[in-house]
């Protein structure tokens, strides 16, 4: 079982410094229950990124179908929350799916890399 939990007093935080200019939001976090193998726990972290890195994909073919701001902040933001997700510390995806599998953290590095250089360049 995995859930998501809120974090409200990191949701006001990202309000306010948003108003100095500082935008950085950590409002939750995904909370896995019990006591799940590296293997489990490797791919069940893998999938928030996941998330990001197809919903990249989909706007970024969207973009190409009709080019509009929509599409491109939509690859913008989901490539930039897939590679911060990948960071390899702390309570972050990244520890956890480089923890299990090696290769499969690169492959999500790659490919969420890939996606923030061509966000960029669009």
């Amino acid at each position: 079982v995995a859930e998501f939990r809120s974090f409200d007093q990191m949701l006001i935080l990202a309000l306010l410094m948003s108003f100095f200019g500082f935008i950085f939001a950590a409002p939750g976090a995904v909370m896995i229950a019990g006591n799940p193998n590296r293997r489990k726990n490797g791919i069940i972290s893998a999938m928030g990124p996941l998330v990001n890195i197809i919903m990249s994909l989909m706007f970024f073919a969207g973009f190409f179908a009709l080019p509009n701001l929509v599409f491109r902040y939509g690859l913008l933001i989901n490539s930039w929350i897939a590679l911060f997700n990948m960071i390899p510390i702390g309570a972050f995806d990244g520890k956890k799916i480089l923890h299990w599998d090696k290769k499969v953290y690169g492959a999500m590095v790659g490919v969420s890399l890939a996606l923030v250089f061509f966000s960029t360049m669009i």
